[in-house]
């Protein structure tokens, strides 16, 4: 089920009367009608796949009680192995078998050894990156003894299906999320509204922005050999648009919708295009992703401690898994490279954690530096992008020729050229208020508030009729696909 869709309009509200107005005196009741409600959410787009949700919950959940009970190291550690080859296993069957077995032909037939094998025809299930990640931080933590095992299956379940958050995130853990569904809910107005206002602005962003933008880095990309220089850049623009307003407009909704029935998610994008160097855009860019690698992976592994071949060994590797995760392709293992390229000055002169507060942080405006900073940072972003949309390497090395050659001067050239200004407009309103609102957790999240009521709810009125009009241009989320 698809949050800007008709069928999701009926959901929600549904959801919601069901869950204020005839469970609110039961936890257990609410916690299981989330339940019910989550599965209904992802089998509307295939039952098939409820099985696997069902079969990590199941694993993670006994593995948990078993960590709890058994003492002895060893044990413990086969039973933190389990979990964790379950929950991968399932993750490289549906989402990497046929990468590696199409690799391991290519590898063989180099060598003169040519072999033959079908692919299967697998289907991704939509979330399985997500949830999987979910459950694995639930198990990690018990088997480091951060966190106690849950004894309640049904907030476990409830934990990991939570339909908000179920197939593109934010990815929770265990010890910020799990709690919640313990503590007894009180309907907070106050919550609800900002809840209302954030899905607003995610559904903004995701309708008016991703998929508008989507229309033409969709018609550039597809062939990038018959447009000049300039209009592939425009193209990789609007995917960098595209891109940001597809996956944070999920996360807000998200988020959005999580608050409305009492529970707090983690942030997933902290501006991170306002960014004045690579090290700030990825602690603002997925943020529950990149703080997932780096607690799980990236620390145990050493992280920034030792010499500096294990620093640039250990940057590679997050970087480079980091890439994988989003897809078996090796243009995302060559994005994740690129970051790690650009990253490793910044880490090796230990000016990585330079910039942890937000950029004009006591001005409107931001100085000359800090400009060339985040034109810099985001020039580099664009073009990392490029290798990330790309369907393989041979079309984003042409594509980025194409953009570094003396077409790139020529006044650009594609269909739909009155349109595509019209989206400039909305964009650069799209920019100025997400600059207005950086200092918060999502633009509109006091933005506002000071105003007139009439003027406020005028305001909040236009971008709905905005989303309305644009809705004609619907687009799947990118991150589904992950």
């Amino acid at each position: 089920m698809l949050f800007d869709s008709i069928d999701f309009a009926f959901f929600l509200p549904i959801v919601f009367v069901l869950y204020w107005f005839v469970f609110a005196k039961n936890i257990k009741l609410q916690n299981f009608l989330i339940v019910v409600a989550s599965y209904i959410f992802y089998g509307w787009w295939d039952w098939h796949f409820l099985f696997l949700i069902f079969f990590s919950t199941g694993i993670d959940y006994n593995i948990g009680l078993l960590l709890e009970k058994e003492n002895r190291e060893s044990k413990r550690k086969i039973f933190l192995w389990i979990s964790i080859l379950t929950n991968l296993g399932m993750l490289a069957f549906f989402k990497y078998f046929n990468f590696f077995i199409e690799n391991f032909i290519t590898v063989f037939s180099l060598f003169g050894y040519p072999l033959k094998a079908n692919s299967l025809n697998i289907i991704l299930p939509v979330g399985i990156s997500f949830y999987t990640f979910q459950t694995l931080s639930y198990t990690i933590d018990i088997y480091r003894k951060r966190l106690k095992p849950t004894h309640d299956f049904i907030a476990f379940s409830a934990f990991v299906s939570f339909f908000p958050q179920l197939v593109a995130g934010p990815i929770e853990r265990a010890t910020h999320l799990l709690p919640q569904f313990y503590q007894k809910r009180k309907f907070n107005y106050e919550k609800a509204i900002t809840g209302c206002r954030q899905i607003l602005w995610g559904l903004f962003k995701k309708v008016v922005i991703a998929d508008s933008c989507a229309d033409y880095a969709n018609q550039i990309f597809e062939n990038p050999a018959a447009f000049n220089g300039s209009t592939l850049f425009l193209g990789a623009l609007f995917f960098t648009f595209q891109i940001y307003g597809d996956f944070s407009g999920y996360s807000d909704i998200a988020i959005g919708t999580s608050r409305l029935f009492g529970f707090d998610l983690m942030q997933n994008f902290n501006f991170p295009y306002f960014s004045r160097n690579i090290a700030e855009f990825w602690r603002r860019w997925h943020i529950s992703l990149s703080t997932w690698f780096r607690d799980y992976l990236y620390i145990p592994l050493g992280g920034s401690r030792g010499n500096t071949v294990n620093k640039i060994r250990n940057t590679f590797i997050i970087f480079v898994v980091s890439g994988f995760w989003h897809g078996a392709n090796w243009t995302f293992i060559v994005w994740g490279c690129l970051h790690a390229l650009f990253f490793l000055p910044l880490l090796l002169s230990k000016t990585n954690r330079t910039y942890l507060n937000t950029v004009a942080e006591n001005s409107f405006f931001p100085s000359l530096k800090e400009c060339v900073q985040m034109l810099f940072t985001f020039g580099i972003v664009v073009l990392t992008w490029i290798f990330f949309r790309a369907k393989d390497i041979h079309q984003a090395l042409t594509y980025l020729n194409g953009i570094f050659s003396r077409s790139f001067f020529q006044i650009p050239f594609f269909d739909k050229k009155r349109e595509s200004l019209v989206i400039a407009i909305f964009l650069f309103l799209f920019i100025l208020i997400e600059w207005i609102g950086r200092k918060e957790t999502f633009a509109l999240e006091k933005t506002g508030l000071k105003w007139n009521r009439l003027i406020r709810w005028a305001f909040y009125l236009l971008l709905g009729t905005i989303i309305l009009l644009f809705s004609g241009s619907k687009q799947e989320f990118i991150y589904f696909q992950f």
